[in-house]
């Protein structure tokens, strides 16, 4: 028997719960199916929020022949048989999934088949098409983003899926309290599927114990949390390791130690921790250290770097430890962004100015001829002067007097280096004069 969540696909879009901005009354697909005037789309979101089902109501809304494939795994060749097949009867709905992985051979196959209407392509897919997907394809199709299902949304699919005696469960005569219902929403974290197919597992796992226990009689089958929690898996974190989630996940990572939000940082780092990413993990804190923390506090940025080197090391479960200790140091800590901010200046007036040559006294002198063309000569050696510095010209002509480098002086360390910025400027000045 196929699972709960095949067997309750929804046939029309009356039958999608939730992604109301796109199949409520008005809204953009309910319109071009009630028009038939349906043109290829991009659905992307996270998994399980009905992606596949939309599809699947606008084919059962349209009454077009609806075939699905997997651009990852499936062959040029069975594209080729829905394109017959479309070919015959006008036209065939196509969900793609994975269309992110489409290779160019099938691409190019199906381009032409989707500018004559041939195949209505409907692409899905977990990750942000504007930045997986080829220009050729996004170009032919409309892109419209899922939003994750809300508790109401998930209610209704349960309570649809408890009462359909011939696809769901309405035979079994289930209750479920209102305990095990919140564990079943929650566990599934917003993927239908999984909650679907978790409350299928449930009902028919409890029913086997019953007749088990001669409790065959029964007319009706209550589910509590307990019985729920021995059935179900544990939360899906819709965590993909290349996907548009991993980079939201990373990112709101980023932005709570930023911002000095400890209790949110250690909540994403527990998602990510639950993904299982270790590499991800430190190397995005090696990231936040020095971008976000810096020169406020060099101490911090290395101890994060020790604290890396020992998760790599331990692997999890034990790598959480020394990750937690520098999750709270970098939130905790003094913010400074000067230096990233210094090198992206130096690098934009690379690209973007005429920035001249490099004085003839820096060049390298170390070759024969270069006395010749004047490189080195009239270099001061700085260790032969009081204190290991001397006035002297670094930057090229057309940059001298700019300024890079502003320190924010957020912290002790900070303040202590702008003032020697601040110092050896003036120094330079007054000697160059």
């Amino acid at each position: 028997m196929k699972p709960l969540a095949y067997r309750m696909r929804p046939k029309t879009l009356d039958e999608v719960v939730g992604q109301e901005h796109l199949i409520g009354p008005g809204k953009i697909i309910r319109r071009m199916v009630e028009a038939k005037m349906l043109s290829s789309m991009i659905l992307y979101g996270p998994p399980g929020i009905g992606k596949t089902s939309i599809a699947s109501a606008i084919a059962g809304s349209t009454k077009y022949a609806f075939r699905q494939l997997n651009a990852a795994t499936d062959s040029k060749k069975q594209l080729e048989q829905v394109a017959a097949e479309g070919k015959l009867s006008g036209t065939v709905i196509l969900l793609l999934d994975e269309i992110h992985r489409l290779d160019k051979t099938k691409q190019d196959f199906l381009l032409p088949l989707l500018e004559s209407g041939q195949i209505i392509l409907i692409g899905a897919t977990t990750e942000n098409p504007y930045i997986a997907i080829s220009p050729a394809i996004r170009s032919r199709c409309q892109i419209f983003e899922l939003k994750p299902l809300a508790k109401d949304d998930v209610n209704k699919a349960i309570d649809r899926a408890l009462k359909d005696c011939e696809l769901g469960l309405g035979k079994y005569n289930v209750k479920l309290t209102s305990s095990a219902r919140e564990l079943l929403v929650q566990k599934g974290n917003g993927d239908l599927r999984s909650t679907l197919n978790g409350l299928e597992l449930a009902v028919r796992s409890t029913k086997q114990e019953m007749i088990a226990a001669g409790k065959n009689d029964e007319t009706e089958l209550i589910i509590d949390q307990d019985e729920m929690a021995n059935s179900i898996q544990l939360r899906n974190q819709n965590f993909d390791a290349k996907g548009d989630g991993h980079y939201d996940l990373v990112s709101a990572f980023q932005k709570s130690i930023r911002g000095s939000d400890t209790d949110a940082a250690l909540h994403y780092l527990a998602r990510l921790i639950e993904s299982g990413d270790l590499i991800a993990i430190c190397r995005r804190l090696s990231v936040i250290a020095y971008e976000d923390i810096g020169l406020a506090n060099p101490a911090a940025v290395q101890h994060a770097q020790i604290a890396i080197q020992s998760a790599k090391s331990l692997g999890f479960p034990e790598a959480r430890i020394p990750l937690a200790n520098a999750v709270i140091e970098l939130a905790l800590s003094p913010k400074s962004n000067s230096a990233i901010s210094a090198i992206d200046q130096a690098i934009a007036d690379v690209k973007n100015k005429d920035y001249g040559n490099i004085p003839a006294t820096l060049k390298d002198a170390h070759y024969s001829g270069a006395a010749k063309l004047g490189h080195g000569k009239g270099y001061i050696y700085p260790h032969s002067y009081v204190n290991d510095w001397v006035p002297q010209q670094y930057l090229p002509d057309k940059l001298v007097g700019t300024r890079y480098f502003q320190p924010k002086g957020n912290s002790k360390i900070e303040k202590g280096f702008k003032k020697q910025y601040e110092t050896l400027h003036e120094l330079q000045k007054q000697g160059l004069k």
